[in-house]
This record gives structure tokens, C-alpha cells and sequence, in this order.
């Protein structure tokens, strides 16, 4: 098994190989999120219900809280966003379509241990 920041997985896709070369331990999650963006390049813009993604999400609500860079398990797509276990937060949480900056990066089954592993969550205050 390969060894770097983060869990290791059993079954890793080249991807989280990938991913876990540019990584040390040392970045912050500004920096996590960059490489994770770089790698997993594979895009949506609707998701589906049932899959992992990692995006960029700013939220347009004043003195709300959120997470900046959400990975989250998608469970319904309505016509204003969509809803989805955010695992930063631990919790279910609404994105709204306006408020995703970009697309959203999708991340498989055999990869969403390693992602959970890794400190980019970045929740703040608007």
C-alpha cells in the first residue's frame, strides 16, 4: 500500500495515488482543495443522487455560515440547487445552483474515505 498524508485505502484509484504524491501533510486547506481540484478533474454541473463531489461553493446570504470547499454525498437535485450530506459539517445541507463557484468535481466510491481523511474543509462566516 502506498504511503502519504491521509488514510490508506485498500483499493486506491490513481487519482487518490495521485493526490497523496503532492500532498505532505504541511498544506493548508486552501492549498488541499487546489491539488484535489487539479486531480480530480472529472466534472458535473447537475449532480446525481447517490454520488461524492468536491466543489467551490460562496454563498451570496449574508452572516451565514458554510463551507467553502463541501464534499458532500448528494441526495436530491430540486430545481433551486440540491441537497446532500456535507461531511465537514456532518450534516445534511442545501447548495443552490447560483452559489456553486464552477462545476462540481466528482469523486468515486473507492476514493471518498481518502478525501474524508483530508483537513480542507473550510467553514466560514460571510
Amino acid at each position: 500500500m502506498a504511503q502519504g498524508f491521509g488514510q490508506d485505502v485498500q483499493r486506491q484509484s490513481a487519482r487518490v495515488s495521485q493526490l497523496k504524491r503532492k500532498l505532505d501533510g504541511s498544506e493548508d486547506a486552501d492549498l488541499i482543495m487546489m491539488n484535489i481540484l487539479e486531480v480530480f478533474r472529472e466534472i458535473e454541473y447537475v449532480p446525481d443522487p447517490g454520488n461524492y463531489y468536491t466543489f467551490v461553493y460562496i454563498p451570496k446570504t449574508p452572516d451565514i455560515q458554510y463551507d467553502e470547499h463541501p464534499l458532500v454525498a448528494v441526495t436530491e437535485v430540486q430545481r433551486w440547487g440540491f441537497r446532500g450530506f456535507n461531511y465537514h459539517w456532518g450534516m445534511m445541507r442545501n447548495y443552490t445552483w447560483q452559489e456553486v463557484a464552477g462545476a462540481l468535481h466528482l469523486v468515486r466510491q473507492n476514493e471518498i474515505d481518502y478525501l474524508r481523511s483530508l483537513p480542507f474543509g473550510k467553514i466560514r462566516t460571510k
